[in-house]
């Protein structure tokens, strides 16, 4: 069996255990497999494996990978989007977790209908003080909700946050508590917000206690960045 493979089947049995602690159906978590940097050789190795999910975070790497993995699995866009590149992100990716500003939504609302297609987002929200962390304020994140609802071409899939990194996972629980909250504020305002894309290779069980739908991880199955 390969590394990767083991890897994954590991990752597999943490995410059931995670969500047998609190009650939840494990198969209503979905696990992204972080890719970035990955080179396709190993990719192609987690996809046999089981992954029907890849996170990616740079544009031009994806676009490449894609022509050769091609889309037998779901391609997810997590890292920084700029607005100027809002017209290759809405034919290269199957959702987008990083919406952060009322004009990155109206461009991707623009390109997406020039494309005659729905682009499925998560408005990312930055709970921590990281000045290398993007995402809307929590504050704001009530007004771009209600704005990317109004628009015609998106459609809001939930909410995603990145606290930073704790060798104890268990400190990244009040972010991803906050994030609940936060979604159900948001519910409670009338705005439909089903999934929580939080959770990566060190904290994901922490995560799934605290309701995480979408997971990203890519260490604990690809190794160490190259």
């Amino acid at each position: 069996m390969s590394e990767i493979r083991e890897n994954i089947l590991r990752v597999m049995e943490r995410i059931e255990r995670a969500a047998r602690r609190v009650g939840r159906d494990s198969g209503e978590i979905n696990l992204v497999a972080v890719s970035k940097t990955v080179e396709t050789s190993r990719i192609k190795e987690a996809i046999e494996a089981g992954v029907l999910i890849l996170g990616e975070n740079y544009l031009q790497e994806a676009q490449k990978k894609i022509e050769e993995i091609g889309r037998s699995v779901s391609w997810h866009f997590i890292g920084h989007l700029q607005s100027n590149k809002a017209k290759y992100a809405v034919h290269l990716f199957d959702m987008i977790h990083s919406l952060d500003s009322i004009h990155l939504a109206e461009e991707l609302n623009r390109r997406a209908s020039l494309a005659e297609r729905v682009m499925r987002v998560f408005i990312e929200v930055k709970l921590s003080e990281e000045v290398t962390k993007f995402g809307t304020e929590e504050e704001t994140a009530l007004d771009l909700a209600r704005r990317v609802i109004q628009l015609d071409h998106l459609s809001l899939e939930g909410l995603m946050t990145m606290p930073p990194y704790f060798e104890v996972q268990e400190m990244s629980r009040p972010y991803f508590v906050r994030l609940r909250g936060l979604r159900e504020r948001m519910t409670k305002e009338g705005i439909p917000v089903k999934e929580l894309s939080m959770g990566m290779s060190n904290d994901f069980e922490i995560a799934i206690e605290e309701g995480a739908t979408y997971l990203r991880v890519g260490t604990a199955i690809f190794g160490a960045r190259r």
